[in-house]
């Protein structure tokens, strides 16, 4: 008797298991509809914005009323609450290095989301071969190849150009998606090389639950919830020298880890 419970417990749990993958599916195929149709869209609007619009005003235009409302229409549309804390330590007029942690595809939205200050991100070179996306990588962000030694060495000059120009910068220390089980992958010296160079403030961000939301292993398996968005005090990198990266690396990491582990 209780052999046959416990085969029943097992086979409705099982099955339980199985609804809640196909309706995680079911949510991500429509997250994908969504998407496709709203990048139809919004490439109309910048490919408007970038033609009328002076060359130094397009990315402040686009990134405000583009792309920062592109990403909370689709939050809602995808079932999910974004949540920003802390989102006063940002000033919005201030040109900074954006740090932050990359664990699922729902972080670059979020970045947006965030994000009132006008920024650029460093975007893989292989991106801007995509239709519609690679446009607006190309017009708006900073792409490198990572391979290449030369075009990294072109980014950062590319990346010091922006903050140059008022524009921040936005960059992931891991270099790319973390699918491990580790809370972060181990950050690389760029984003803290550039705000030393620059000497502009480095701000970092910290993203929770984006993996518990869409698989970084599956990413089309897509679930309903809430994302949160972190911002520690800015970092102040004024008179900071080459010497100090490693100093300003770990600070970064050690905020990121504290609000990674805080329920």
């Amino acid at each position: 008797m209780f052999a046959k419970i416990k085969e029943s417990y097992v086979c409705n749990r099982n099955s339980l298991f199985m609804l809640k993958k196909i309706l995680r599916n079911l949510l991500g195929i429509f997250a994908l509809l969504v998407f496709m149709l709203s990048l139809i869209l919004s490439s109309i609007c910048y490919v408007l914005i970038f033609t009328l619009a002076s060359k130094s005003k397009a990315p402040h235009i686009a990134h405000r009323y583009i792309s920062r409302n592109w990403a909370k229409l689709l939050f809602p549309a995808f079932g999910i609450r974004v949540k920003i804390r802390n989102a006063e330590r940002i000033h919005p007029e201030t040109t900074y290095v954006f740090a932050a942690n990359h664990r699922s595809l729902l972080d670059i939205p979020a970045y947006a989301v965030a994000c009132n200050n006008t920024f650029r991100f460093l975007a893989k070179a292989e991106l801007t071969k995509i239709p519609l996306l690679g446009y607006i990588i190309r017009k708006l962000y900073i792409s490198v190849d990572r391979k290449n030694k030369a075009a990294r060495v072109k980014s950062m000059d590319n990346m010091l150009g922006s903050i140059k120009e008022n524009i921040s910068v936005f960059l992931c220390p891991e270099g790319t998606r973390n699918t491990s089980n580790d809370p972060l992958l181990p950050f690389h010296d760029g984003a803290f090389r550039l705000a030393i160079a620059a000497q502009v403030p480095l701000a970092v961000m910290t993203i929770k639950n984006s993996d518990r939301l869409l698989s970084p292993l599956h990413p089309i398996e897509l679930s309903p919830g809430t994302l949160e968005c972190i911002w520690s005090e800015p970092i102040s990198t004024s008179g900071m020298t080459e010497n100090d990266i490693p100093r300003l690396r770990e600070k970064a990491r050690e905020e990121m880890i504290r609000h990674l582990q805080n329920s």
